[in-house]
């Protein structure tokens, strides 16, 4: 008992290290259906160790054979997951900007610049309603929804969003994916909303919109082309007909609007 009491350097280190690696992993899924599946491996996982306790043989011994082949199969069903872990913790150019404040203030300029060129782009889109589907990702890979559209990887500007969604461009139709402070991509499919309580005055776009909001945690601008109102959404949530400074406040990552 005194033993198990008594904690040395070393103890305290290896607990330290744990919650360190399950909160960078906490981050990775944050907002991701990756997030629901972890919390039901996770809490499997609890289970067989208080069947092992218990000393549950039978039980024990199929969620034994269970978790011995569970590691490769984590493996493969969080994939997009673990990259993104691994790039985080490998990725020395994000190291070095943490320790450049040139590189953070620079970082904060473009992310100033990107939320006026896209309130700019909103405003005239709604004026002409004019169609539009803006994703501005976050923390979850988009990987799966940029490559079924055209890559770009350009600067965002005003212009270049309102000629993405001009009606006579091939570029109009889908949506126009954001990514650090980059325009990723255009014509993109996303996967649309099965709610049944989605308005009927609710396109496509805005069902869209939903169905990629409720399966990530981007942030998602769409303008109407049938009334021009601009509409956000986020963790499968939305706002309707919004002014430009709840747009801007929602591109400022402020989300209290949603906790109405």
């Amino acid at each position: 008992m005194l033993d198990f009491l008594s904690f040395g350097f070393f103890d305290i280190l290896d607990i330290l290290l744990v919650a360190t690696i399950f909160f960078i992993g906490y981050r990775v899924v944050k907002g991701t259906i990756a997030a629901t599946i972890f919390a039901g491996v996770f809490t499997v996982y609890l289970f067989w160790v208080l069947v092992e306790a218990l000393n549950m043989e039978l039980i024990s011994s199929i969620l034994g054979q269970f978790i011995s082949v569970g590691v490769l199969a984590l493996l493969i069903l969080f994939q997009q997951e673990v990259r993104k872990f691994l790039l985080m913790i490998g990725s020395h150019y994000k190291w070095r900007n943490l320790l450049n404040p040139k590189m953070i203030f620079k970082e904060e300029e473009a992310k100033q610049n990107t939320i006026k060129a896209i309130i700019a782009a909103c405003n005239n889109l709604s004026k002409t309603k004019t169609g539009a589907l803006i994703v501005i990702a976050k923390k979850s890979f988009l990987d799966d929804f940029i490559n079924t559209g055209v890559k770009i990887n350009g600067d965002i500007t005003q212009e270049i969003i309102e000629n993405i969604f001009f009606k006579n461009t091939p570029l109009h139709d889908g949506a126009m994916i954001i990514a650090q402070d980059r325009v990723i991509a255009a014509r993109c499919i996303l996967p649309v909303s099965d709610r049944l309580d989605i308005p009927g005055s609710m396109g496509l776009r805005h069902r869209a919109a939903l169905g990629l909001s409720a399966s990530s945690d981007a942030q998602v601008i769409v303008v109407s082309e049938e009334t021009g109102n601009i509409s956000i959404f986020h963790q499968n949530q939305y706002v309707r007909a919004v002014s430009q400074e709840i747009l801007q406040a929602f591109l400022a990552n402020d989300l209290s609007m949603f906790e109405k």
